[in-house]
């Protein structure tokens, strides 16, 4: 069992948003669903809870009422190795949400994700601070980010 367990509290939607999840990222499937019994406190026979993977990362979805709503102070960072994999991801995730900002998009959920290549922490963390900067800067004009644009400015081109 995993020590830390991220909990998602959603208002009616934990297994469909499971299901977006894990239809999303490889290596995913639900682990266990939990339906409200008689003593409640949701009807009885709704889903409660749904425990899942999504790429080997456990996730609990608590089907908890409108009382709490997503931020972005919370989200969930996913390195990619390809354009593609940013590409991809970007696109599924976007659909019926919202970019944020460089890298950042949240989902039709309310969750927010980083979706971010790889490459750049190392970019970013280079002992050269000129192409550390411009990495920034041209990040920092990015909705998704692009690889190709961010070696660009690592180079200087």
């Amino acid at each position: 069992m995993q020590k830390i367990i991220p909990f998602l509290w959603f208002d009616g939607k934990a297994k469909d948003a499971m299901n977006f999840y894990t239809s999303i990222f490889k290596n995913s499937k639900l682990i266990n669903l939990k339906r409200y019994g008689e003593s409640g406190p949701g009807m009885e026979g709704n889903v409660m809870s749904v425990t899942f993977q999504l790429d080997g990362q456990e996730f609990i979805a608590l089907n908890g009422g409108p009382q709490f709503k997503f931020t972005p102070a919370i989200s969930f960072f996913v390195n990619c190795n390809t354009q593609d994999e940013v590409d991809e991801l970007w696109e599924k995730l976007s659909t019926d949400g919202e970019a944020q900002g460089p890298g950042w998009v949240k989902d039709k959920y309310g969750v927010s994700w980083q979706i971010v290549p790889s490459i750049l922490d190392e970019m970013l963390n280079d002992p050269d601070p000129v192409k550390s900067q411009r990495v920034m800067k041209a990040m920092l004009q990015m909705s998704k980010l692009d690889i190709s644009k961010l070696k660009n400015a690592y180079y200087g081109n």
